[in-house]
């Protein structure tokens, strides 16, 4: 059964709160005119490059270092996230939309959507060390430990890459029909999820086999692209950007059980997994918050945060999230944010 939002009785206690459309110059709030976000901006840091579009982010949480994608610049840009500061600009990834940290191999990858190609990165030197062929328009990507491969949304492709980063050589393709969203493993099924958003499903490959095994049916998706796994509580995520939706899918039964509106055209999802705040950000600039406790989510609110803001990151150590901002005019910047309640 669906579950819309008005079924869940939030568990936490009310408290004056400060909207991010309060606090920030040319920033309104957006939605229901009560809504706010109980985050607080501590810090705007300049990045490097020109103003132009930012893409998905990665973080090396043990080095501090998140990768950023700077999609219109062609560069992985690396930002000290404990100095606040950009330490490395990683050149000749033509527009580069995913990029992913495998701390297993401490290595990033970043996918080339203008050569469609995976380019593996040395995450102690910054160095570009393999090139592997990455299907038609790379995007997402997700690493299954267990057999050593690296799952790349070809969106355009209607596939899914698979990259055998022992040799750095594709080795598969996978078939899954129309524009492919993100992917993403699960570590308890140990399975990978993929997108499938031109036919409102959610794809399960088998890493063992490289085969698909099962595709869900998502009631009330339309262009479900973003994705995250809660694997402790057997849930997935997924943000519609065709209809501004997020829905909530239990992975043991493989139904919808909640359906939330969000932050118009959504993109990047991030869970602060200790403090169990989900974010979902949109093309938009405005951001959601929703509150997760097991298999009972809360939305918090939607307020805009900034220009361009459809990407975040999530540090769980500090609860800070980051967030790469294209302003119309002067340099781009890193947005940080930490919640101002205590739980």
């Amino acid at each position: 059964m669906k579950i819309s939002a008005s079924h869940f009785r939030p568990c936490w206690v009310p408290a004056v709160i400060l909207a991010l459309a309060a606090s920030m110059p040319g920033c309104s709030q957006a939605g229901n005119p009560t809504s706010r976000l109980p985050l607080t901006t501590v810090a705007d840091v300049p990045l490097s490059g020109r103003a132009t579009r930012w893409d998905y982010a990665s973080l090396d949480a043990k080095r501090h270092h998140l990768f950023l994608a700077h999609l219109g610049d062609g560069a992985v840009v690396v930002f000290d996230t404990a100095q606040r500061k950009v330490i490395a600009t990683i050149p000749d990834v033509s527009h580069v939309h995913g990029v992913l940290y495998v701390p297993q191999l401490d290595r990033v990858y970043a996918s080339a959507t203008g050569t469609n190609e995976v380019v593996a990165i040395d995450a102690r030197t910054f160095k570009a060390v393999a090139r592997m062929s990455g299907g038609d328009y790379p995007d997402g990507m997700a690493y299954a430990p267990g057999v050593h491969k690296l799952y790349v949304s070809d969106e355009h492709g209607g596939t899914d890459t698979v990259i055998d980063v022992v040799n750095n050589k594709r080795i598969a393709t996978i078939p899954l029909g129309g524009e492919v969203g993100n992917t993403q493993y699960d570590p308890v099924s140990q399975h990978i999820f993929v997108n499938a958003q031109t036919r409102d499903q959610l794809v399960e490959i088998d890493p063992a086999i490289d085969k698909v095994v099962a595709r869900i049916d998502l009631p009330g998706a339309k262009g479900n692209h973003g994705l995250y796994i809660d694997a402790p509580a057997r849930l997935a995520f997924v943000a519609c950007e065709g209809n501004d939706k997020l829905l909530v899918l239990d992975l043991a039964s493989r139904k919808t059980i909640a359906s939330f509106d969000v932050a118009k055209d959504p993109d990047v999802l991030a869970f602060d997994n200790p403090f169990g705040w989900l974010y979902v950000a949109g093309e938009s600039g405005q951001v959601s918050l929703f509150e997760v406790h097991g298999q009972k989510v809360g939305a918090r609110g939607t307020a805009r945060l900034g220009p361009d803001a459809h990407v975040v990151a999530v540090d769980p150590a500090t609860h800070e999230a980051f967030f790469p901002l294209k302003p119309a005019r002067g340099r781009p910047m890193l947005r940080i944010t930490r919640p101002n309640t205590e739980k």
